[in-house]
Parts: C-alpha cells; structure tokens; sequence
C-alpha cells in the first residue's frame, strides 16, 4: 500500500520511531493521526511537521480501554476512514529478573506493548477491512523472537505481538488488508527514559553502533509500502535471527555474556 493520500494511525508519535514514522509519512503524501501519552513531545513533533495540515495529533493512553475508546470517537470526528495503522509504541522493563519484578510494572509492560495494540487493532479493523487497500504494520522487538535475561517480561510483550500478527496475517491473507511485523535491533531512542527505566553499562557496551531512528522508519514505511510481511531492522537483529535460528542455546549464552556488561 503506497501511503500517499492515505490515512495512517501512528502510536507513540511523540518521540524516537514513532516520530520519525509521523514526519516521513507527511513528507510522503500521506494523513497522520499521531497518538501519545506525551501531549508536549506530541506538540514538539507537529512542530516539526511545521504544523502539517496533514497531522492530527491524539494524547492516548494505550494501555487505557477508557482512552482507547475515547480515541475512536475522537478519530472519527475528524477523519472519514482510516487506511494504516502502525502500532509502534513500547516501554521496556526495568534491567532485573523475574523474581524481583513487581506485577505493577508486569501488567504495564504487557498493556502497553501487547493489548495496547490488540484492541487498536480490532477498533478499527472492521474500517480497514472496508477499504480499497489497507495496512497493519506491528512493531515487535529483536527480544520478541530471542530472550534477554532481565528483559524476559518485556520479551514475552514482543513476542505476544508477534505471533498475533502472524495470526492476523494468516487470518487477513486474501483480503485486502495487508499485515507486516518488523524486529528492530537496538535503535537509537528515548525507550529508557520513557518507560522510567535507568541503567548503566561498561565503557565497551557503550560503544555499541545503534541505527537512527530515521533509518529505523524510513525501513519501516518501506515495508509497509511493499507489504512485507517480516522485516529484521538492524544488523544486530538481522545476526540474531540467523544466530539464534543456527544453534540457539549458543547464542543465549552469547547474549547473556553480552548482558552482563549491563550493571
């Protein structure tokens, strides 16, 4: 599905990927409803669009059934249909293991990251099937198909949402409605400060090439274009699957070495 002229849903609009997913796609041709908790880095983002008559911008709560219902409402008055939605937002974990993580923070992780989207998806999924041509794009995690240690709960997030999406993409497979699920590596964003998560790492982990998060979208909006159905962004994602796929109780403990820079 080419974006132009199209009206795209975006979560977590209001910094890193999404962001950069709300201004490509306005520099495309495309309509932009931006969702985030944020209301102040959703404003800093329209002005970036330079106040884009294309961008309409939504303060959601997606891990609120209350806020989510609120937002269709809100759409509609605004909007006549609806052709893409891109469920980009997510918060990771705090760096600690099972046993010390409290079910608060559990059931955040898991509503933000998974029913979030789940019930975006099935609020406008009815429209989308309506359309000519339409589009879901999920963002899942590197850690959604391999496990970090300290990162499980979050990894259990990334990986619901992608087998719902290869659940989805089976079920949707000859209609018009196009599905794709993306695996991005370590991406440069705000994703710690915005899930209230601090950590510390050794001067080599540091030094750990991330991509930008505007070659992370521009790779995103491609996939979605070309109807991709899974695309690894990173070549750290891209090592990991091979890896992981080769011979995977070698590349957990890999990772864990790997992890263990982490303080």
């Amino acid at each position: 599905m080419l974006v132009k002229d199209k009206k795209i849903i975006v979560t977590g609009a209001g910094s890193g990927i999404g962001r950069e997913l709300t201004l490509q796609l306005i520099n495309k041709g495309a309509f932009v409803a931006a969702l985030d908790i944020n209301e102040k880095e959703l404003n800093i983002t329209k002005e970036m669009a330079n106040n884009s008559e294309r961008l309409s911008l939504f303060v959601v709560d997606i891990s609120s059934d209350e806020s989510l219902n609120k937002f269709k409402e809100d759409y509609y008055k605004k909007h006549s249909e609806v052709d893409g939605l891109i469920n980009n937002a997510g918060i990771i974990q705090p760096f600690i293991n099972v046993e010390k993580l409290d079910m608060d923070t559990i059931y955040r992780v898991m509503n933000v990251n998974f029913y979030g989207p789940l019930k975006l998806t099935k609020l406008f999924l009815p429209e989308l099937m309506q359309r000519k041509e339409a589009h879901i794009t999920n963002v899942s995690s590197m850690g959604g198909f391999f496990p970090f240690p300290g990162q499980t709960v979050y990894g259990a997030s990334k990986a619901a949402i992608k087998l719902f999406t290869e659940g989805l993409y089976a079920e949707l497979l000859n209609t018009n409605v196009g599905v794709t699920i993306i695996f991005p590596g370590a991406i440069a964003t705000n994703i710690m400060k915005n899930s209230n998560v601090k950590m510390e790492v050794s001067e080599s982990s540091s030094k750990m090439k991330m991509l930008s998060a505007q070659d992370a979208a521009s790779q995103i909006i491609d996939a979605t274009e070309k109807n991709k159905f899974k695309v690894y962004v990173g070549s750290d994602s891209k090592f990991m699957n091979f890896l992981y796929k080769f011979n995977d109780k070698f590349a957990i403990k890999y990772i864990v070495k790997m992890m263990s820079k982490i303080k």
